[in-house]
């Protein structure tokens, strides 16, 4: 036998301690070859090939014989789209608990019409000159591929009360409107539904399932050296196949290894859909809350009269709000990786909305007040409290946290071996800091020498502390720390008047380190305010940032500066690299909505709403509250400065919830808040004579003078003590003592 006609890879063989190879144990030597060979060829197919293909038997596992005798069925259902198309044809096919959808097929194009081993039972008229006509009509010859799916285990389904053809499918991302073409028609599907329903019963997810873990998958080239010793090759030559059958299998245990990360999210995420369609059940109505949206789904409008009249029968509390399981699957709440468990802790109940303005806000021009400041430093002009925000930028910095959850990812994947995945969620949480920028035009107040704020947030997992420690220049620092990690850093920010528009330099190193010693790095962006005279106020950030860490990726992210003609504002780019310079995965998405990422060198062309894109979901911005104020607060900023219960008597007198100023505006007493803005800024003109005079941080030390402020500890045990004797009442009263020694 010659060299060229042995198969290199025909005696791998898989060695697992599960017993994964026990089936093949009675198959022939032809048969083994075939099955071995069918795995090696799987190591070429794209990752969501081999997802589809491996989830498949892993979900199929979990059926039992009684679910294999489920009837499938097929016809034509009318499903509504928009009020600009209405309701259009589409393929159902229900088969093993699934129900999936299609645009209408060319005739032989339909596998259904023709013979084959299932039992396929079809509903309504079915025939080839019907289906040639809707093609025909559709005016396409393309075969299209399925648009939809409904998993029958965690939906439900009910007749229309206004029309007898008609009836909804309620799933957890959407409801589907259908309709058909008689009323026995719509009484078989109903019967095929309920029929699929009892054989695949909502059972439990909360068992054991028997996934293949890529530490139980393992390879031996023994039998392989052997025989091509036997076929008297020589030791280099061996040594060389070995070694590109060990390569082949690196790659394709790399993929089995985030196939197995992605399963176990689904199914936690089937968890959560199946704990809500059971409390659902219960009450009687199909209720998500924790997934809610918008007041309609995909198919609920207010557009028209005639719309009114096809969906009055759907109630705001029949008809819940949802949104694509794809970004479901990567919200903070859903699965292992991100739900904090908060058993232990006090229930919070936070503010949902600011205090009602006790009186009426007077306008100010804003270029009476900035017109002889072009050019200066904004931090050292004094502005009327109606330019301000009621929070400061020490509680600005903890909005950079409000996606803590990313990291809290970032460290699971990790932990687990996934330094990929660490980097593209470290990436992910740089860049959500910024969404809470999109809106907000006023200025937070400057915090006073000294000046602190915490935040404690059990629910979340993380506590945090910033520290103003110096104020010329001005300098904040903060420390976080969270589920198996730490960030901490301190921001510089520079800015300048420029007559149209005011530009925000951050200046300053940003560090995050996970327990297992991997750290991050990096520093923000340029952020510029436009149109400050004239035209509509917007801010946009733009330049390059630069993520670097000390191990295996780092990664690279352009903010994209928009320009006047831009449609597609807020872009983001960039790619994740490792130590040899060789791309890793290409992250693209927006600032102020979303990130997505995909493996390999290559910037997508693909639009992140197309559902069949092959990107996935980093990060999402969550809903803004329903109660927007001029400040355009997100419902994570609104709780910043809040005063919880009991919280009061335990803070600091440093801290920002103190400031009277500040909560004076917060309270819409604007009279009282510019008084006593005015009070605080005399003193705050102190503090540069305490600064030269030697006065040193409280909380925080800086090594060297090009270092970054690190927190010195002890902030959380003095508070536990309500130890405060060494922290001065920084808001009240300028005393003669405190003028004499500055």
């Amino acid at each position: 036998m010659r060299v060229k006609e042995l198969h290199p890879l025909c005696c791998i063989t898989l060695e697992s301690p599960q017993g994964i190879n026990n089936n093949n144990n009675n198959k022939s030597p032809e048969e083994t070859v075939k099955t071995t060979t069918a795995l090696t060829r799987s190591r070429s197919l794209p990752a969501k090939s081999l997802l589809t293909g491996v989830g498949s038997r892993v979900m199929t596992s979990i059926g039992s014989e009684q679910q294999q005798q489920a009837e499938t069925v097929a016809g034509i259902l009318y499903k509504w789209t928009n009020f600009g198309k209405g309701w259009r044809s589409r393929w159902f096919l229900l088969r093993n608990g699934i129900l999936s959808y299609s645009k209408i097929r060319r005739p032989e194009n339909l596998n259904l019409l023709s013979p084959s081993s299932d039992d396929v039972r079809l509903i309504g008229d079915i025939s080839a000159d019907r289906l040639s006509r809707m093609d025909s009509c559709s005016g396409r010859r393309k075969q299209h591929k399925t648009v939809g799916i409904v998993h029958l285990k965690v939906s439900s389904f009910r007749e229309s009360k206004s029309d007898d053809r008609k009836f909804y499918i309620f799933t957890a991302t959407k409801t589907l409107h259908l309709r058909t073409d008689s009323i026995s028609d719509k009484a078989a599907w109903l019967q095929a539904l309920a029929s699929t329903k009892c054989i695949f019963p909502l059972r439990s997810l909360n068992g054991d399932f028997s996934f293949i873990s890529p530490k139980d998958l393992s390879i031996s080239t023994e039998r392989l050296k052997k025989r091509l010793h036997e076929e008297g090759m020589n030791e280099n030559l061996v040594k060389e196949c070995e070694q590109i059958m060990l390569s082949e299998f690196s790659e394709m245990h790399g993929q089995v290894q985030l196939l197995h990360e992605e399963r176990t999210n689904l199914i936690d995420a089937l968890r959560q859909l199946e704990a809500a369609n059971l409390e659902a059940g219960a009450s009687g109505k199909h209720e998500f809350p924790s997934l809610g949206r918008g007041k309609y789904s995909e198919c609920s409008t207010t557009a028209s009269s005639d719309g009114k009249q096809e969906f009055e029968d759907v109630s705001e509390e029949d008809e819940p709000s949802f949104h694509d399981t794809k970004e479901y699957f990567n919200e903070p709440n859903v699965g292992s990786v991100t739900n904090l468990s908060t058993s232990g802790y006090p229930n919070i109940k936070r503010r949902t909305k600011l205090p009602d303005p006790a009186e009426k806000e007077k306008g100010v021009s804003l270029w009476s007040m900035i017109k002889d400041n072009v050019g200066k430093d904004l931090t050292r002009v004094c502005l009327p409290v109606y330019f301000n925000e009621p929070i400061s930028s020490l509680q600005k910095c903890f909005e950079d946290l409000e996606y803590s959850y990313l990291l809290d990812r970032a460290y699971e994947y990790g932990k687990s071996g996934n330094g990929l995945l660490r980097a593209l969620y470290v990436a992910a949480f740089a860049v959500s800091g910024y969404a809470s920028t999109e809106g907000r035009h006023c200025k937070p107040f400057n915090p006073l020498l000294g000046e602190t704020y915490e935040a404690d947030f059990p629910e979340k997992g993380i506590r945090f502390f910033s520290e103003k420690v110096s104020h010329h220049p001005t300098v904040i620092a903060c420390h976080c720390e969270g589920k198996g990690w730490k960030f901490w850093g301190d921001t510089n920010l520079r800015s300048k008047f420029w007559g149209r528009s005011i530009q925000v330099e951050p200046v300053g190193v940003l560090t995050l380190e996970f327990d297992d010693g991997e750290v991050f790095q990096w520093s923000k962006v340029t952020s510029t305010i436009y149109n400050i005279i004239l035209g509509k106020l917007y801010c946009d950030h733009h330049g390059v940032m630069q993520i670097r860490g000390n191990r295996q990726y780092s990664c690279t992210l352009k903010f994209k500066e928009q320009s006047i003609l831009e449609r597609n504002p807020h872009q983001v780019n960039g790619f994740v690299e490792d130590v040899a310079g060789k791309k890793a995965a290409t992250i693209f998405g927006k600032w102020d909505d979303s990130l997505y990422y995909v493996s390999g060198d290559g910037i997508s062309k693909t639009k992140v709403s197309d559902p069949a894109s092959n990107a996935s979901l980093l990060w999402k911005r969550t809903k803004p509250p329903p109660n927007v104020t001029r400040y355009n607060l997100t419902s994570f900023a609104i709780t910043l400065n809040e005063l919880t219960p009991g919280l009061q008597e335990i803070l600091p007198p440093t801290d920002s919830r103190l400031r009277p100023d500040q909560r004076h505006l917060e309270n819409g007493e604007y009279e009282k808040a510019n008084l006593e803005k005015q009070r605080l800024e005399r003193r705050q003109r102190m503090s540069r004579q305490l600064q030269e005079s030697g006065w040193r941080p409280r909380w925080f030390e800086r090594e060297g003078e090009s270092e970054t402020f690190k927190y010195t500890g002890g902030y959380w045990e003095a508070r536990g003590h309500g130890n405060w004797d060494d922290c001065p009442d920084i808001f009240g009263e300028i005393t003669e003592e405190l003028a004499d020694s500055a």
